[in-house]
């Protein structure tokens, strides 16, 4: 598994729950900054998904 595999699911989850407490704590700014990380975090997940996948067919062979 790729480290930005890791990485973004790290933030992923940081995002959910900065997204989580803004929502009850009325923070619509920090609500908006978990949102923003979750979805920087998704990204870098599938950037992760895409190096495995070249890696993995790469190691295959022809």
């Amino acid at each position: 598994m790729d480290k930005d595999r890791i990485e973004g699911l790290a933030r992923e989850g940081k995002g959910a729950v900065k997204d989580a407490a803004g929502k009850l704590t009325g923070d619509a700014k920090l609500q908006a900054e978990g949102k923003a990380e979750k979805a920087a975090g998704k990204v870098q997940n599938a950037a992760g998904g895409v190096k495995d996948a070249v890696r993995d067919a790469a190691k295959k062979p022809v």
